[in-house]
């Protein structure tokens, strides 16, 4: 029985959406999924981040050699989810996905004035 070798190369990968990434590309199981994981190093000020892609979301992988890689990660400045981000795009949601109709979230219960005992049977 011969045993596999891991996979592990730099490369450009290209995706669905017109968007690319580049650093080291490996694959990587999470629950039984097998994902594309690509590792993109620090470049400038920005710090080295991983992203993990399924196999619809890749239109195409261009092998390359680390400095082709680390050159085309600079330029496509490929940034990590900052939390503020994710604090301004939960605001911009409407109160209906934010909450739903059993939300015992203080903002909801202040609202509504619900108390805990509303949804038992008298």
């Amino acid at each position: 029985m011969t045993e596999q070798k891991k996979f592990d190369q730099w490369a450009i990968v290209e995706l669905f959406g017109h968007t690319r990434i580049a650093g080291r590309v490996s694959e990587q199981t999470i629950g039984g999924c097998a994902f594309v994981r690509v590792d993109v190093p620090a470049v400038g000020k920005e710090q080295p981040l991983t992203k993990l892609f399924g196999q619809g979301a890749i239109y195409a992988i261009s092998f390359v050699d680390e400095a082709a890689a680390t050159m085309a990660a600079t330029a496509l400045q490929i940034r990590p989810i900052h939390p503020w981000q994710l604090g301004e795009a939960i605001k911009a949601l409407p109160d209906a996905i934010k909450h739903g109709d059993d939300c015992q979230c203080q903002d909801c219960r202040d609202k509504y004035d619900r108390d805990e005992d509303d949804s038992l049977p008298i």
